[in-house]
Order: C-alpha cells, then sequence, then structure tokens
C-alpha cells in the first residue's frame, strides 16, 4: 500500500499500486477470471446500464479505483425482487458502492405532471421500467440482503440531494435523509472520485470486520455524510448547525433555512454541518475540494472503451450523444435557484489542461464510429472553461457568481475557449466543432469577440440558451439575469449571424409554474413570444426536486428572505400556467410529449439543412446532466414542417424579424 503526495492538489493520493485497465470492467465472474481476480475490493450498483463511458459514475469511480490499485467490478440495473444479481461476482472485499444512475429514479419515470415515461435513455433499447422507484434504498437494501454486514457507500445525484430533510413531489411530503431510509454507512455527496480513495484505503487498512465505528473511520473523508452524534463530529471543527427534521416538519419556512444553509455549507466548503433528526444527527463532512488541472487530465485520460458493455444484444440510446462530445470542465458559478449543479459539482470550476482535450480528440478521431463531427466541447456551461474566482470563495458571501449580475471576481478568459475550439477544428480527421451544451449569455456579453466566435464559427444552426421567462420579478428569483440582457443577447446573434451569412436559431429554455410565478407572468411572457412570431415547441413545467433554493420556496410559500409568494401548487394550476404556452399539454387525446428528457428546440426551416454545419438535433450532453441542471419535462428537438401555416422559416430564427 502506498501513500503519496500530489503536490499540485495539496492532496494525499491514496491507493495502491496501480493496476492494469481492463477493456471493461468486469459484469461477471468469467470476466474477472480473464483479469486475473479471485474476488473484488469494491462492486458498484447503478441504475443505469454499463457505457465506458465518463459521464457515468461507475465508469469514472471504478477506472479511477482501478487506477489506484482496487478491484472493481458492476452491476448494472439488477432485478430488484431478487439479491441473485448481486452475487454473480462473489462478496466484495471492501464495500459495495451504490447509485440510482445518472439520473434521479423518480425523474427517470415520471413528467411533471406524473405520468409514467415511456422510455429511457440508458437502458438497451431504451425501455423504461429497468430501475425501480427510489433506486438508491431499493438496491441498498438489496446489498444488505445478499452481503450481511458489508459497508454500503451511497452515491450520485439521487442520494446526494437528499443527504439532509427535503421534499418529496412525488409523495407532497417531507422525508428524512436518505441514509435513514436506505440503512447505508454513508452518502457520498457531490463529486466522489476522492472521497470513493480515500475510504477504501481506510478500509484496506481497518477491514471490514475490525469492528472499527464509521463514524471514526470517516472523519477525515471529505464530501460524505453519515449518521452519527454530536459528540462524533472532530474537536475543534468548525460546525454549521442546520435545523432538525422536526423543526422542519413543525414549520415549513424552516425548509428554506436548512436549504440555504446547505448552500453556504457547500460554498464555504471549510466546515462540519449537522442536522438533528430524533434522538440521532446526520453529519456532514466539508464538501470535497475541486480536482486539479493535473488530476482532471488523469481521471478523464483513462482509458474509457467511450461504448456500450459487448455483453448488451440492444443499442443503448444515450451512447450516439456522448460518443461525439468531450467534457472541458465540471461545477457552474450559475448558482441558478432551480439547479442542482451548484449543490452537487459546486461553483468552483475545475478544469482539463488544453493539452488533455487535443488527447481526447486526437483519439476520438480513430473510433471507427466517428463521423468527423464533434457535437459539443464544454460542461455545464460551454464557456466556464479554466473559470475561477479571484477572491477567497470561503469568505465570498454570493449565492450565485452570476447574479444580480457577473461578478467582477469571477475571471474567465473566453478567448483562451475559442482557440482551443478552433485548435481542435484544425485536427486532421474534424470537420466541424460545435458547442451544444449551451453559454451563458450574460457571461458571454463580456468578451464581444467570444460571443462573435461563438456565433459565427461554433454554433451548428442552433443555439441553446436558458432566459426560462422574461419577467424580471421571476427572473430575480431565479437567479437569472433580466430580461435586457437576454434582449440584447439576441440582438447580438442576429447580427453576428447576418455578418456570417447563416441562417441561425436560438434555441430557448422556458419554464412554467416556477414559485412566485402567476398567470399574469405567464401571459407576459406568451405576449412577448407572440411579439416576435415566436412559438414554443416545448415549455418546462418546474419540477420540486430535493436539495434546491425553488423547490424550498415552492414547498414553503416564500421566497429566500421570507417573503410570502404566490405557487402553482396543484396540478390544475400548474397544468393552467403551462396552457398559456402550451395549450394541448395534459388534455385528453393531445399528442403532448411523452417526457423524454432531452431538450427542447423550435423547429427549424428546411433550407438550413443544406447549409453548412447544419442544425445540430442531438444534444451533444448526457441527459443526466440536463436533469442535474434543469429538472424539468423535455421532449427531443424538432423541426418545423414548410406547411405550417407559420411561414418558410422558424419562428425561432433570429433572422426572422
Amino acid at each position: 500500500m502506498t501513500k503519496t503526495w500530489n503536490h499540485n492538489s495539496a492532496r494525499p493520493v491514496l491507493g495502491r499500486a496501480p493496476l492494469d485497465q481492463p477493456e471493461f470492467l468486469p459484469m461477471s465472474k468469467k470476466e474477472m477470471e480473464k483479469l486475473g481476480w479471485d474476488e473484488l475490493d469494491i462492486l458498484f450498483v447503478t441504475g443505469d446500464s454499463y457505457v465506458d463511458h465518463p459521464s457515468f459514475a461507475a465508469s469514472l469511480l471504478g477506472r479511477w479505483l482501478v487506477a489506484h490499485g482496487y478491484r472493481v467490478g458492476i452491476v448494472a440495473q439488477p432485478r430488484w425482487d431478487t439479491p441473485d444479481d448481486l452475487l454473480v461476482m462473489g462478496r466484495p472485499r471492501l464495500f459495495a458502492s451504490v447509485s440510482a444512475g445518472a439520473i434521479d429514479s423518480m425523474l427517470a419515470h415520471y413528467t411533471a405532471f406524473r405520468k409514467k415515461r415511456h422510455d429511457d435513455a440508458y437502458t438497451p433499447g431504451g425501455k423504461a421500467g429497468s430501475r425501480p422507484n427510489r433506486a438508491t434504498i431499493v438496491y441498498s437494501n438489496l446489498v444488505r440482503s445478499a452481503f450481511p454486514q458489508l459497508p454500503v457507500v451511497i452515491g450520485g445525484i439521487e442520494a446526494s440531494l437528499r443527504r439532509i430533510t427535503h421534499y418529496d413531489f412525488w409523495t407532497d411530503k417531507l422525508r428524512r435523509s436518505i441514509l435513514l431510509d436506505s440503512k447505508a454507512d454513508c452518502v457520498v455527496y457531490g463529486m466522489g472520485e476522492y472521497a470513493m480513495l480515500h475510504l477504501a484505503h481506510v478500509l484496506d487498512q481497518y477491514g471490514e470486520t475490525s469492528g472499527t465505528p464509521f463514524s471514526y473511520i470517516a472523519q477525515e473523508v471529505r464530501g460524505i455524510a453519515y449518521m452519527g452524534s454530536r459528540e462524533d463530529l472532530p474537536p475543534q471543527a468548525k460546525i454549521v448547525e442546520i435545523p432538525s427534521h422536526e423543526a422542519i416538519e413543525a414549520d415549513a419556512k424552516q425548509l428554506m433555512t436548512a436549504t440555504l444553509t446547505l448552500e453556504r455549507h457547500v460554498q464555504e466548503a471549510d466546515g462540519w454541518a449537522i442536522q438533528p433528526v430524533g434522538k440521532r444527527a446526520v453529519l456532514l463532512a466539508p464538501p470535497a475540494l475541486p480536482l486539479s488541472e493535473e488530476e482532471m487530465d488523469e481521471l478523464y485520460g483513462l482509458p474509457y472503451a467511450k461504448t456500450q458493455h459487448p455483453a448488451y444484444k440492444d443499442t443503448i440510446p444515450c451512447v450516439a450523444m456522448m460518443t461525439t462530445s468531450i467534457t472541458t470542465h465540471r461545477g457552474c458559478g450559475g448558482g441558478c435557484s432551480f439547479c442542482s449543479l451548484a449543490l452537487h459539482q459546486g461553483r468552483r470550476i475545475a478544469s482539463r489542461s488544453k493539452e488533455s482535450i487535443m488527447r481526447e480528440v486526437e483519439s476520438l478521431t480513430h473510433n471507427q464510429r466517428f463521423n468527423g463531427s464533434i457535437s459539443d466541447v464544454g460542461g455545464p456551461s460551454a464557456n466556464m472553461w479554466q473559470a475561477h474566482c479571484k477572491a477567497n470563495p470561503e469568505k465570498c458571501k454570493r449565492k450565485s457568481c452570476m447574479h444580480p449580475k457577473v461578478c467582477s471576481q469571477f475571471a474567465v478568459n473566453q478567448a483562451e475557449g475559442i482557440h482551443l475550439l478552433r485548435d481542435i477544428q484544425k485536427i486532421k480527421g474534424i470537420k466541424n466543432v460545435r458547442v451544444a451544451s449551451g453559454v451563458r449569455y450574460d457571461l458571454a456579453q463580456k468578451e464581444e469577440t467570444a460571443l462573435r466566435a461563438y456565433t459565427m464559427e461554433f454554433t451548428g444552426g442552433q443555439l441553446k440558451v436558458a432566459p426560462e421567462h422574461i419577467c424580471d420579478s421571476v427572473l430575480h428569483s431565479m437567479r437569472k439575469p433580466g430580461l435586457a440582457s437576454f434582449e440584447n443577447f439576441l440582438a447580438a446573434f442576429k447580427k453576428y449571424s447576418e455578418q456570417a451569412g447563416k441562417e441561425q436559431y436560438v434555441i430557448p429554455y422556458l419554464m412554467s409554474a416556477f414559485p412566485g410565478c402567476t398567470d399574469n407572468h405567464m401571459h407576459e411572457l406568451g405576449n412577448w413570444l407572440r411579439s416576435r412570431g415566436w412559438q414554443p415547441q416545448q415549455v418546462q413545467c418546474f419540477i420540486p426536486t430535493p436539495g434546491t433554493v425553488a423547490t424550498a420556496a415552492y414547498y414553503a410559500g416564500i421566497d429566500e428572505k421570507g417573503n410570502k409568494i404566490a405557487v402553482a401548487r396543484t396540478d390544475a394550476e400548474r397544468l393552467r400556467q403551462h396552457h398559456i404556452l402550451m395549450p394541448s399539454v395534459g388534455r385528453k387525446g393531445s399528442k403532448a410529449s411523452r417526457g423524454n428528457r432531452g431538450a427542447y428546440a423550435a423547429k427549424g426551416s428546411e433550407k438550413q439543412s443544406g447549409k453548412k454545419g447544419g442544425s445540430q438535433n442531438r444534444n451533444g450532453q448526457s441527459k443526466g446532466k440536463q436533469q442535474t441542471k434543469r429538472g424539468g419535462s423535455q421532449k427531443p428537438a424538432q423541426r418545423r414542417s414548410n406547411t405550417s401555416g407559420q411561414g418558410k422559416t422558424s419562428p425561432f430564427s433570429i433572422n426572422n424579424r
């Protein structure tokens, strides 16, 4: 066993001698035998099918652990009425890691109006129903049944956002920390590379039968939460007090207090948090620190197969979306009140080096499945690559780096991002490069040369942006820029598109039934769209996903300052707002969206398809990322027929004025 020090990150790197990376992580005893492994150290149980791509935590964390000397196997989408599927590779030596997958299992199954979805992009053949509701809880109990006394570590977006008391939209009730229902030993929240490695290292030292209390094992591990008592907190630690579960049950306003407190805990990243639950307490270690550039390069430079495991006969739909996308960074400075990204990935940006990204693109050109077009180069927001805070984030009191305006301490050289895209474009075998993950248009306007380049060079006919609404009071509650910023962006986009001689389209994300949004606000949005000849084909109805500030506002009926607000709580009220922009949704006999979670797009002109670098209908990011950011009911991009009665150009065409 080795313990070395990474001087660039000032973080201990724990592990054993690296193992050779397999073509795929094993899913069967036969595959283990081919690798010469007689047992596993760690078993991953996931609600997704196994695609060996860094967009999937089981693949990314699994290969990371193999690189540090631990033998990892994967059980993907096991049956949940028997533990038999978990037994195929035997009992793991250290622990089992459980996740619902890249998307919350409840969002995977239900639309904003609680209708069953009919597909699942993370399952062979796209078939729905291959994971249970509340998959983290179900799988954890399966592990307990299969392997008594084995430590169980839960993680992923579903577990991470349920680490303290949370509102559950699907039952309209408060629920305790997921630790209690899952009976897991701990939850790894946020980005889990070092938490998982540290847990593996400590358990490797003590052994699963040592009897050492988990609270002792975990005291030095960042980014985890577990059940204990106040006495288990480290001496002299900075303590953040979260209202107890019972206090929140007694007073709905306390959920807002708890949510804002947890948000500060993540941002400051220098203390422990505690939430009492009955006679016990949820103890939350300080969040994981962002990976250094060197660590990001190591992680994303591992030899992922970039495709599905060969055991699957049917195609897994998400594979096509991921094959042509490149992740440059993680984290988002936006801090939007409905978005879980800042709570899960954090507001601090962790970026890869240009050299690492270029190597991945070079490798991609040798893939026989690659057609020469890169659908996306980016992250949560494409133009935040290499961004950093010039101030001390631990002392920053802002809830967003972008709201009410872009912070002067948020430093990002967007021109360097453009140089990266241009250099990728020059690589032999690359036909075109697009930015499909979208850009922060308020940030883009801070650097005109970058906005010009995004528009003229790297928009493949359509550019996704997220105004969400046009009423400033609603936008303020969302922590989004005001209407003036969006209209300035549209004017610039039109100007640069015309200069490039390109017919281009803005794909705006819009939202209904947001807490504080009234019918009048939706009518104002509808009038604004109609005045521009815009007709949305999909609007997202707000879903109160666990952990966000907007969800606390929905449940308590208050804004962040405690002021009472209007909330569309019933399905009838939510549908009424939605019908203002989408009259057919939810009505009998309508052909409304079946709930596919891909980003919606306006229907583009048929003229556009013949243009160089034509419209990109495929979402270059994984759907799990879209869910993490938005949590709304969406459907795939569509194209407008010339006989639709709307003319021969898209109603969302920026040149159609």
